[in-house]
């Protein structure tokens, strides 16, 4: 490996760039037929999109694109002029036949969605997958990614991750979701709306505890890009005040001590069990099978408890 490393350095002259033309030619740029690209775009900087992403959305036969409107928008300013077919959750199916039938009679498609990288936590990962179904190319032209950006200005742990983009809108099937993670140790990350914030946050407080450390980031990129590092506890306080703006990115402290959490509510009486619940927003029968959960025993057995006292 070293020696052809040394060759390759022999070659150049030492004025010229390892990324100058003489070695593009070398890199995967070549735009083939019947292949889908994965195109990576600007989360909010258009400065941010690569010379690779323009050279690929200028040389394909057409372009698949979550919101065309949105899209358009950003060819322009690259005065880039191509056919565009719109791709996204609710035409997937029908869609995604369409494009993969059209790269199978041998055009080239770039897929972009309305911000960062495509199949992640969006219907990319469909096409994808039905690309593979039926032995079509796929490759990517990397870029930005709002998890990832978000991670790394978390000041939270980034050796070892998970993704869980966005949560269940269905709100027994989120706590559940949350239940599930509460012991995951790694760093997670979220996706979520600023009209589902402040619910979100109080579910995670619920599920996490108080003291988890959370990094809520929003505007990345962008001129009033924000990034508040604080405690799950501190964040419900925070937007009982402040209306959320704009998308997040949350990412969460894994819990550095497994099972501790429960062990500390197991030690409280069952009165403060139920009231601990009570305070994070549940109701009292909520409360009250959350408390059993935990204890390892029937719900009427903590109900009983509670309406003696």
């Amino acid at each position: 490996m070293n020696e052809n490393i040394s060759e390759l350095t022999h070659q150049v002259p030492d004025n010229v760039s390892m990324y100058d033309e003489g070695i593009r030619g070398q890199e995967k740029n070549k735009i083939n037929p019947g292949t889908l690209y994965l195109v990576a775009t600007p989360v909010g900087n258009l400065s941010d999109i690569s010379e690779r992403a323009v050279k690929v959305l200028s040389g394909v036969d057409f372009i698949a694109a979550e919101d065309t409107r949105n899209s358009m928008r950003l060819l322009h300013h690259l005065n880039i002029h191509k056919n565009m077919i719109s791709y996204f959750e609710h035409n997937k199916k029908t869609r995604g036949e369409i494009i993969c039938q059209r790269l199978l009679d041998g055009e080239s498609c770039a897929l972009i969605t309305d911000a960062g990288t495509p199949a992640i936590s969006d219907p990319g990962e469909d096409i994808v997958a039905l690309c593979a179904q039926k032995n079509i190319p796929v490759t990517s032209v990397p870029g930005p990614c709002a998890a990832i950006i978000a991670l790394t200005l978390s000041g939270l742990p980034t050796q070892r991750f998970c993704f869980e983009g966005f949560l269940s809108a269905d709100k027994n099937e989120r706590k559940a979701q949350l239940e599930k993670l509460s012991e995951e140790t790694r760093t997670i990350i979220f996706h979520e709306a600023p009209h589902k914030l402040i619910q979100t946050l109080g579910d995670m407080l619920e599920a996490f505890g108080g003291e988890r450390k959370i990094s809520l980031c929003r505007e990345l990129t962008k001129l009033n890009e924000e990034i508040m590092r604080t405690t799950l506890k501190e964040a419900v306080e925070y937007y009982k005040a402040n209306s959320p703006r704009g998308e997040y990115v949350l990412v969460l402290a894994g819990n550095d001590n497994p099972k501790s959490r429960l062990n500390e509510l197991n030690l409280l009486s069952v009165e403060e069990h139920v009231r601990f619940y009570t305070d994070a927003g549940m109701s009292k029968m909520e409360a009250i099978k959350a408390a059993a959960k935990d204890r390892g025993v029937h719900k009427n057995e903590i109900y009983r408890q509670v309406s003696v006292k």
